[in-house]
């Protein structure tokens, strides 16, 4: 699975375990943060929402089950991936977490092993796109552990902003999307990009496609999508 810029967010109070998954993660070719409380964790994701939230049940301040039923009863972060991290291995523990919302529950002691192969499987299932190494359509052949992008078995260059783009709208054809959506899916929930730059961004990805330039369709008063059978 291609893991370029994936960022995973760590609510862990216990510094020797926050910094081993820090570890684990950055061994994987993940970006982390850590939180050390859930008034951090808030705070983490204000700006921007990570891809996953590895989250640790008991936090200092409020324990992580009643911070994840907070994500999940707000529509910005009702549905962002989260695996609950904790010592409390009971079932009755693990049902009260998925009960809550957590998409899967590890107990520790954790194998690093499993924890990247579960990290992976969630992020398959919420994000596709970032679980397809190759992707394709028409005439474009996306290869996102590569970083490569070929038009008619041409390389083309791409700057990273082109790139998610484009990967986005490949993984999901015609998928109407407007802007706003595509600032939230694409860049990450970035609320200090005005919308209008998705404009920009489009109209240097159609430059950059040359004869697949077409395929990238505006949709007018609502936004952008990708022809779901371009002409080959």
């Amino acid at each position: 699975m291609s893991k370029y810029q994936t960022h995973i967010l760590i609510v862990e109070d216990e510094p020797g375990i926050a910094e081993l998954l820090r570890f684990t993660l950055d061994d994987a070719g993940f970006s982390c943060e850590i939180a050390y409380s859930a008034s951090e964790a808030r705070q983490a994701i204000v700006g921007v929402l990570p891809k996953a939230v590895l989250l640790d049940w008991m936090l200092p301040d409020t324990s992580g089950l009643a911070l994840l039923q907070e994500w999940r009863s707000q529509p910005r972060s009702a549905t962002l991936p989260v695996i609950m991290l904790t010592a409390k291995g009971m079932d009755e523990d693990k049902v009260r977490g998925l009960n809550a919302g957590a998409d899967d529950y590890v107990t520790k002691p954790f194998s690093p092993k499993e924890l990247i192969a579960r990290i992976q499987a969630l992020l398959r299932r919420k994000i596709p796109e970032l679980g397809q190494s190759l992707l394709s359509h028409g005439l474009i052949q996306i290869d996102t552990d590569r970083y490569q992008v070929t038009v008619d078995s041409q390389e083309i260059e791409l700057d990273q902003a082109e790139f998610k783009l484009l990967r986005f709208l490949v993984a999901h054809p015609d998928r109407i999307f407007s802007r706003a959506q595509l600032l939230d899916k694409v860049w990450g929930d970035h609320t200090f990009i005005e919308e209008r730059t998705v404009d920009v961004h489009i109209m240097r990805l159609r430059k950059s496609l040359g004869l697949a330039a077409d395929y990238v369709k505006t949709v007018r008063g609502v936004g952008y999508k990708l022809n779901a059978e371009p002409a080959a």
